[in-house]
Formats: C-alpha cells, structure tokens, sequence
C-alpha cells in the first residue's frame, strides 16, 4: 500500500515535472515583444498606423520566415493613450514575461521615464527617431538605442537644408527661425541643437511652445504674426500638425516656410487640410508606398490571408512604414544575439543588448529583408547606439507627399562633442561610471 502509494507519486511527481519542461520548453521557443501603443486618445490617428505597421512585420516574420531561426516571436499591446504613467505601467506590468526581449517605449516622455529603471532592470530600450538624443553614447547609456536619429539629428538637418535654401551655411545670418514646438519632453528636446546651431550660424531662434494636445494654437500664431520669422519649424505630433497648418493658411504664412520633424510628416497631418497644406515639407526617415518590397510582401502574406492589422489601403502609408522600420531593428538584435548565444534560443534582455550593440544591416542583409528600397545600411557599437542619421525632406503637392531632397546626415562636428558633454553630465550627476572598453566586450 505505501510502496504502491509512493509508486504513483512518483509517477505524478515525474508527469509534474514533464509538464514543467514541457511547458518551459514551449516558452523557451517564443520571444516576446511588448507593444506599447495608443490607439486611442486624441493621437490615435497617428499611434494606429505605427502600431500597425509593428504588428505586421511581427506578422510577416512569422509567415515568412517561422520566427527568427526556429523561434516564434509573441506579442501583447498595452494602450497608453500618449500618457507617460500608463506606459510606465504597462512596461512594469510586461517587462516580466517570459521571453521578453527589450521594450520600444514609442514616445519621448515614457523613454525618460524608464530610462532609469531599464538601467536598474538591464533591458533595452530602443527609440527610432526619438527619444534622448545623448543617449546615441553608449558609453553612458549602455541600455538606450536611439537607432536611426535622434531630434539633435533631425534638427540639425533640418537646419542644413534651410541654409541651403539660403545658398549656403552663412546663408542663415540675420534671418529669423520660430520653433513651434509641442510643450512636452518630445518638443523641447530639439532646443540644445537650434540654440548650437543659433549661436554657429547666427540666426535668431524664437521659442513659441504649443499645449498639448495642440488643438488651440491662436496664441502660438499670434506670436507667429508678430515677430514675422523667415521659418516657421514645427515639433508636432498628432493633430497638432494639422491644426498649425490651418492656422497659418488662415493667418497668411508661407507654407513653404514652414518645416517639420520626421512626425509632423505623415499622411493624418495634412490629408484633411489638403490644398491648404500645399507646399509644406517636413523630414522623413523612410520612404512609403505600396510598391515598397517588404509592403509587397506584407500584403502578399499577412493581408492575402485576412491577418492584416488594419485597412490594407493603409498599409504602405508613412507611418505604416516606420513601424516595419522600428519592429525590423528590434527583431534584428534579437537575430544578431542569436549570432552569438545560440542560434534557436530564446534571447535575454542582456543578450540582446549585445546584439543591438552589433548590428550590422549592410546592403546584403537589407535586400534578404526586403528592405533596399526603405533603408540605407546601418551599424552599431558600444560607443554608437544609433547607427544612422540620414533623412530627406518630403513636400506636400496638396494631394501626395513628394521626396524634395538628397538624404543627409547630422553634421558630426556639432553633434559628437555635445552628445559627450550630455553624457558626462548625465553620469556625473547619476554619479555613475562610463563603461570601459572592457565594458563593452562582455
């Protein structure tokens, strides 16, 4: 009786313990990767097409590819509405879950605020196009990834192609420049560069900040009216895009004076306001358009089958494609981990700091991705967490946007001592260490 007794919990004791593998083995097969979006809120016209376009691609990369080497990538969204404490939330809430590879905090404000716990959890963080701009110094920052450009990078390029319009970099003395920025983390970041730029290039910089969400701007455009600038350049994001170029239709600015961040040029920006956006540009990281290779292929494997993750006459829009864009960099450390860990295995938030550290997305791995035609090559180190500056201007025809420009890059003069100065001051006052060369190989 007690032999036979001792017989069966053994046997369920071994079941127990089969099923615990089992179960860990199904879960060490899946790589998880937290979505944080918002879908609604007054920005949802904007976060939908993003968030999408992440979806998609993790979609795509399951469809096409059966996950990266074997393993399946998973997902969850956590809506946030653009509120900072609910995305802090939703990482806390998420950044235990099995197989989670980073977090991609999808605005300004939230980044800052988990800069410091990702730092203390050891989980990147990555911010295409957003984010801390000193945070490309991965000496300092050893857990921050602002891949693609940061808005030192996108305001300094912004300010390169103004002065070219002016025949040159001289060509800025004396005229006037009003940044018409959104009142948050997001809209002041660019301030430290305007003001470098300001004082290099000797034009007057007016600050004219926007509240939030930016739907009422008379004020702001007043201002605008009054000290008669030679530029409008416009931080926006959401609906206060399209609200500033109202504004200045009905007050008599120039479209063609005005000139926006690589958010404020996006299809919800200025369909609505249509011919009286006419001649507005702004920046852009990434072409669109459904002829696009990876829209193709998104259209072809996930839509075709009815797992589209909306309309398909989205897909392939500028924001659509920035998200392929942000959800391809993340799934490519994940792919540049497995490198070195073991390919089939499920990475750790460490492990793909490692591969984020070392990505190298050169012209042979962007045409095996259906990318050539979206991206210019892109590499990473321990000292460079962003890898890329390049951006061009897009023109709005009152119908379409249009590419108006060469891609450019940062000015690396300006950027690099100041992205220094960022991170001595930021560590100082962390009172934390820079890491070493020896830092930088484990």
């Amino acid at each position: 009786m007690n032999i036979s007794r001792s017989l069966r919990s053994l046997f369920f004791l071994g079941t127990g313990l089969f099923g615990l593998h089992e179960s860990a083995f199904a879960q060490a097969k899946e790589q998880f990767f937290p979505l944080i979006v918002y879908r609604t809120g007054p920005y949802a016209p904007n976060g939908t097409p993003l968030a999408n376009g992440k979806l998609d691609y993790l979609k795509l990369v399951n469809a096409r590819d059966g996950g990266v080497n074997g393993v399946k990538l998973t997902y969850e969204e956590c809506e946030t509405a653009y509120a900072t404490d609910r995305g802090v939330e939703c990482y806390e809430r998420l950044k235990g879950r099995p197989g989670v590879a980073l977090f991609e905090p999808q605005t300004t404000g939230i980044t800052f605020a988990l800069t410091e716990k990702a730092l203390g959890d050891r989980i990147p963080l990555i911010t295409p196009g957003y984010g801390l701009s000193i945070s490309q110094d991965g000496t300092a920052f050893p857990w921050n990834f602002p891949l693609m450009g940061s808005y030192w990078t996108a305001a300094d390029i912004l300010i390169q192609n103004l002065a070219r319009k002016e025949g040159g970099a001289n060509g800025l003395r004396g005229k006037r420049i009003a940044l018409l920025y959104h009142d948050s983390p997001f809209g002041k970041e660019p301030i430290p560069m305007l003001q470098a730029r300001s004082r290099l290039q000797g034009f007057e910089l007016t600050l004219i900040p926007v509240t939030p969400p930016g739907l009422e701007q008379k004020s702001a455009w007043l201002q605008v009216r009054q000290q008669r600038p030679d530029y409008v350049v416009m931080w926006g994001w959401g609906a206060m895009n399209s609200a500033a170029l109202r504004e200045a239709e009905a007050t008599g600015f120039a479209r063609e004076k005005m000139f926006g961040v690589w958010w404020a040029g996006a299809e919800p920006d200025v369909r609505d306001v249509g011919e009286g956006a006419k001649g507005y540009s702004a920046l852009t990281l990434n072409p669109h358009g459904q002829q696009l290779n990876v829209v193709q292929q998104i259209l072809a494997q996930v839509y075709a089958k009815g797992q589209g993750s909306g309309p398909r006459e989205d897909a392939g829009s500028v924001l659509h494609v920035r998200g392929v864009l942000m959800q391809m960099l993340a799934i490519e450390g994940v792919r540049t981990a497995q490198e070195r860990f073991g390919k089939g295995k499920v990475m750790t938030p460490e492990q793909v700091r490692w591969g984020l550290e070392n990505l190298s997305l050169d012209a042979k791995r962007l045409q095996a991705l259906g990318l050539t035609d979206v991206i210019r090559p892109l590499s990473t180190s321990c000292v460079d967490h962003m890898g890329s500056t390049w951006a061009s201007l897009q023109t709005w025809d009152g119908s379409r946007w249009t590419t108006s420009s060469e891609p450019m890059q940062a000015d690396d003069q300006i950027i690099k001592p100041m992205v220094r100065a960022g991170g001595d001051k930021y560590l100082s006052d962390k009172k934390l260490d820079r890491r070493t060369p020896t830092d930088c190989q484990s």
